[in-house]
């Protein structure tokens, strides 16, 4: 108990300097961990916190201990381990990288994943009708093929360039979903693998000088670079199209998007179910139910591209 409470107190010495937040309170202890300090993990992060006191589980009834570590593998790890160190009663994990760091490094501690894209397809859940293990969560995975149609119907897709991150493996997972469209739809693809800020401009050179159209796929480290990236691709006359949600509102041409708020709805109606009692391993992944398709039709017009009304009535989401 002594080390419960030292490491409590140091982590939430440490949230003053690495982003990270904590609840002080008595009772129940969940520790949280985000893959990275991305818009979509804060947003979810909060809508957690939120929901979770609504069902009770609130300030002196829970306390909430929270890390947000580099993006990058080791920190991942060292992160869990802290956690593992002092057996929290439930750990929350935001994105596929540092839940499969969990799955990895944890003994037992029931955990709630959040944000995970394609949990199955990446190795953290045995289904989508029950994860097993200690795991439970919350999927964030949509079809690419509908976000590739969409951006078809503006403009047929030669070659379709893509972003993304070896050390991610949502990233990796929507590069083959592209590859499996490519094959069904008849373009190509051209890749570059960004495990590192440093390498983006070099990785946007070779991509906007070889294709019409751009996939930025879901990574922490590329997700940092998102400006850069619109302006160099809005410079090419290149469209930009990506799965991250507010990309569409950042200068992407179309998106498709899961809503985090939601996702951390989902994730504390677990956390809640297994502070409760319940087993996480027997509980069915959950799945988004609420999915945008956004076009930016001032985006559009900026490339000076024709949006053909079959595409505007497939939006769900239209920014003028």
């Amino acid at each position: 108990m002594a080390l419960k409470k030292l490491f409590i107190a140091l982590t939430c010495m440490l949230c003053l300097c690495c982003g990270a937040s904590s609840a002080s309170a008595a009772g129940k202890l969940v520790a949280a961990v985000l893959t990275s300090d991305m818009e979509r993990y804060r947003d979810a992060y909060r809508s957690f916190l939120k929901a979770l006191a609504a069902k009770g589980y609130e300030e002196g009834t829970v306390e909430v201990v929270t890390q947000t570590p580099n993006p990058d593998p080791i920190s991942w790890a060292n992160s869990v381990r802290k956690f593992d160190a002092i057996k929290p009663d439930l750990l929350v994990t935001f994105g596929a990288p540092v839940t499969l760091a969990a799955k990895q490094e944890t003994s037992g501690i029931p955990v709630v994943f959040v944000d995970v894209y394609g949990p199955v397809e990446t190795g953290i859940s045995r289904s989508m009708s029950q994860a097993g293990g200690s795991l439970c969560g919350v999927s964030s995975k949509v079809p690419v093929a509908t976000l590739i149609k969409a951006m078809g119907d503006i403009r047929p897709i030669r070659t379709l360039g893509v972003l993304y991150n070896t050390r991610e493996a949502g990233s990796i997972l929507q590069l083959k979903e592209v590859k499996r469209a490519a094959a069904q739809q008849g373009f190509a693809v051209v890749e570059a693998n960004v495990p590192s800020a440093a390498g983006l401009d070099t990785a946007l050179t070779y991509l906007l000088g070889r294709a019409d159209c751009l996939f930025v796929s879901e990574s922490s480290v590329i997700g940092r670079g998102f400006d850069r990236i619109i302006r160099k691709a809005t410079d090419a006359r290149v469209a930009v199209i990506s799965l991250t949600p507010g990309s569409s509102e950042r200068g992407a041409l179309v998106s498709l998007e899961i809503s985090p708020t939601e996702q951390g709805q989902l994730a504390a109606d677990y956390a809640s179910k297994i502070l409760s009692g319940r087993r996480p391993g027997e509980l069915p992944v959950y799945t988004p139910r609420k999915v945008d398709l956004v076009l930016n039709m001032g985006v559009a017009r900026t490339l000076d591209l024709h949006v053909p009304f079959k595409a505007l009535s497939a939006a769900t989401r239209v920014i003028k």
